[in-house]
């Protein structure tokens, strides 16, 4: 249950406004319909709920939630736009600013994404995930200096950082320090046993250095532990797939990554190269 979640059904406990009820009713249902993976049903729920109580004070967080769910339905343009109307309300809310952030990444607007962290950044400095993300996407823009000085920002507030560290081990890869990154991916893994991000970006490194045997084996655990893997491990795995020969197996990794919205000519070519 996510901190939206929980802070709606706090504040919900004392309210007192005559349809209280029947808005508690939709949003509630809403979270048993997402959680049994009926996302276009939980989205009708909290519309409905909105227009039951359009001055409702919690509907920032609704929008925020319809964001989520518009997305994981691929329904990008409708969640940038839930998520906007979340930020009209609460333009530095850290958790929103996160989620369009994540949108605007996951459709190649880095630059949206960045300004998005820059904001959350400016009021809460030392926000961690805030500037690993940052840095990751400086990473992408071939910014290393900038995305150097946020992994080191996280690194000197917090001395015992996962993220921190798995931002340098992503950095050494993104410059082709492989030897290092490993050295980096390894002993992370050693102490976080399991950890899905970190074993999806050994897998990433595994794969650039050309041992899709040991890239397919963290895959593995990462689809076998994920409800939802992302578009890009979608790619990932269906370019491992496509270096040992598995073509069709490749295809419908690729499909999915777009049905999850990944960069649609990306896709197509990948299939292209499939067949």
């Amino acid at each position: 249950m996510n901190k939206y979640i929980l802070l709606i059904i706090s504040i919900l406990a004392f309210q007192q406004a005559a349809n209280a009820q029947t808005f508690e009713e939709m949003v509630m249902k809403s979270y048993e319909y997402a959680d049994s993976g009926n996302f276009a049903a939980a989205e009708e729920c909290l519309k409905s709920a909105m227009r039951l109580e359009p001055a409702n004070s919690l509907n920032y967080a609704l929008l925020s939630n319809l964001g989520t769910l518009q997305r994981r339905q691929g329904k990008l343009d409708d969640a940038l736009i839930s998520y906007s109307a979340a930020l009209g309300q609460r333009p530095e809310d850290e958790l929103i600013l996160i989620n369009r952030a994540e949108l605007f990444t996951l459709t190649g607007e880095t630059d949206k994404a960045i300004g998005d962290y820059n904001t959350l950044i400016a009021k809460y400095p030392d926000h961690e995930q805030g500037l690993y993300n940052r840095g990751i996407l400086y990473l992408k823009n071939g910014e290393f200096l900038l995305a150097e000085k946020d992994f080191e920002h996280i690194i000197n507030t917090n001395k015992e950082t996962l993220l921190g560290r798995l931002g340098y081990a992503i950095f050494e890869k993104a410059r082709g320090n492989y030897d290092a990154s490993e050295t980096i991916l390894n002993y992370l893994a050693d102490k976080h046993k399991d950890n899905i991000r970190i074993l999806e970006e050994r897998a990433e490194l595994y794969y650039l250095t050309k041992r899709n045997g040991r890239a397919r084996a963290d895959l593995n655990k990462v689809f076998a532990t994920v409800k939802e893997p992302s578009a890009e491990m979608y790619i990932l795995r269906g370019r491992i797939k496509l270096a040992q020969y598995e073509k069709e197996s490749a295809a419908s990794d690729f499909r999915k990554a777009g049905e999850l919205g990944y960069d649609k000519e990306t896709v197509e070519r990948l299939i292209k190269e499939a067949f």
